[in-house]
């Protein structure tokens, strides 16, 4: 894996929204490689290469759920913690492998006894990272407070480390935005999810946290949030029943990349990124 030139006292963590399919995969492995390149204008972009890569996988396998062959083409893509949302258990097969992989995430408010984990740890070059994945209850599913569900979690993991990040997949910006200032100072990062379009809010908040509403997908940019155009038109303006696809055409990669101070878990930048091919 290449290695990170961060300094000692500051870490990178690179973050991509939702991998649309095999679309996505492809892009997010031309985006990842281009940033192993020294000279490339994406690493340049970014300062270094990121000590910790997460990215959020509910819609990889064909835009609904993910495969454990995904999750180990990723891995060798040098990603460290996959994260989920409403799509999560979408195919049946991950019940098969999600225990087993302890960073891939669901949401941890699932009700209790849900397969899989809403949190995980990955420590690399002595710097460990905990990541916490919550689903909002606005127009989605009515599951525990992502409030207290991820209070309960960052004053859990926060025994471990300071540096905290928290995917949160909510479809309401004012539920996204109120999260972030509820763990400003709390967290390193609070990332919005699940939209598939990339807000301009990224922002330190007042007492360090990185925030953002939504990271954006990496996937087509030709369809509807990830989709081809003519089964969303069928169901949207005829009211019929239909099956979405993929779009073709160009794909981008879209995350941000949180830089804090290593033992505080301040974060002391974020900035938005979108990396595009055809």
């Amino acid at each position: 894996m290449e290695a990170s030139h961060t300094s000692d006292n500051i870490i990178t963590i690179l973050f991509l929204g939702d991998v649309i399919g095999k679309p996505g995969r492809e892009v997010v492995k031309k985006y990842l490689e281009a940033l192993k390149q020294p000279d490339s204008a994406e690493r340049q972009a970014i300062g270094a290469y990121p000590d910790f890569i997460v990215v959020n996988v509910e819609n990889a396998a064909h835009g609904f759920g993910v495969t454990k062959d995904h999750i180990q083409e990723l891995k060798t893509l040098g990603v460290d913690v996959f994260s989920g949302g409403n799509h999560t258990f979408d195919r049946k097969e991950i019940f098969e492998f999600i225990d087993q992989e302890p960073t891939l995430l669901r949401p941890a408010n699932y009700p209790e006894g849900t397969a899989g984990q809403g949190h995980c740890f990955v420590e690399k070059n002595g710097h460990k990272l905990a990541v916490i994945n919550v689903m909002g209850r606005v127009f989605m599913e009515p599951l525990r407070s992502p409030f207290l569900i991820a209070e309960e979690l960052v004053q859990k993991v926060s025994t471990e480390t300071n540096l905290i990040l928290i995917d949160l997949h909510a479809e309401a910006t004012a539920e996204k935005v109120a999260m972030g200032w509820y763990f400003d100072g709390r967290v390193t990062g609070l990332v919005g999810t699940h939209t598939h379009v990339q807000t301009a809010d990224d922002r330190l908040l007042h007492k360090g946290t990185a925030y953002i509403t939504d990271a954006g997908c990496c996937g087509p940019t030709d369809g509807v949030i990830g989709m081809d155009q003519s089964g969303v038109f069928k169901r949207m303006v005829q009211q019929l029943p239909s099956r979405f696809e993929i779009a073709g055409g160009p794909s981008a990669a879209c995350g941000v990349v949180i830089k804090a101070e290593a033992h505080s878990g301040r974060a002391v930048d974020i900035l938005r990124i979108r990396y595009s091919c055809t």
